[in-house]
C-alpha cells in the first residue's frame, strides 16, 4: 500500500491538523509516513494545504505531484487539485462549500457536506474531521479506532466537548460515506 494524499483549504479549517492526523495514524500502526505542510504568510483565511504519505515501505521522496486522494475543502482547492488526482484516484469535496464537480469520470469523486456534517456533531470547525471519517471509509487506509485514540490523546486532556464533537465528526463522515450506493 502507496497512498499520496493532499488535503487542502483555507488557513483555520485545520488542514495541517488532519494531515498530522493521518500521519500519526500510519505511524501508529507501524508503516512509513511523511508529512508537508504548506500555508500563505496570511495562514487564516489564507490557503492552506499539505500532503501526507502512508506506505508499508520506505517512502523515497516526500513531494506529491500525481495525489492518489485529494480532499478539498474550498474552492480555490478545487479548482488547483481536482486535475491532479490520478486515475482511479479519491476526491472528496466538501460540498457544503463547493458547488461544482470535477467533471472527471476516471477518478472516485465523493461530494460530502462536511462543513454542515460538523455542525450536526455539535462542532463546525470539525469539516476536517468529517472528511477524514469519509476518507477512511472509502479507503481503509487506517483503523477508525487508530485515529479515535489520536483524538483521545489530542483533545481529552483539553475538553471532554471538543473530544466528543471529534468523535462524533469523525463517525458521521465515514458513515455518510458507508451509506453511499456502491
Amino acid at each position: 500500500m502507496h497512498e499520496e494524499i493532499i488535503i487542502a483549504g483555507f488557513g483555520g479549517q485545520g488542514v495541517l491538523f488532519a494531515g498530522q492526523l493521518l500521519a500519526y495514524a500510519g505511524m501508529n500502526e507501524g508503516r512509513h509516513v511523511t508529512w508537508i505542510p504548506s500555508y500563505g504568510p496570511e495562514m487564516r483565511g489564507g490557503t492552506a494545504n499539505c500532503t501526507t504519505i502512508i506506505s508499508d515501505e520506505e517512502i523515497g521522496a516526500p513531494v506529491v505531484r500525481r495525489p492518489s486522494t485529494a480532499i478539498v475543502l474550498n474552492p480555490p482547492s478545487m479548482d488547483k487539485y481536482a486535475p491532479l488526482v490520478k486515475p482511479h484516484g479519491l476526491l472528496i469535496v466538501d460540498s457544503s462549500l463547493i458547488a461544482q464537480q470535477s467533471g472527471r469520470t476516471d477518478i472516485r469523486e465523493i461530494a460530502i457536506p462536511a462543513k454542515d456534517i460538523a455542525a450536526e456533531a455539535g462542532l463546525a470547525k470539525a469539516a476536517n474531521v468529517v472528511a477524514i471519517g469519509a476518507l477512511i471509509a472509502a479507503t481503509g487506509i487506517v483503523q477508525f479506532e487508530t485515529v479515535v485514540e489520536l483524538l483521545t490523546l489530542k483533545f481529552g486532556q483539553r475538553s471532554q466537548e471538543i473530544l466528543a464533537a471529534n468523535k462524533r465528526a469523525l463517525r458521521l463522515g465515514a458513515d455518510y460515506v458507508l451509506k453511499l450506493p456502491a
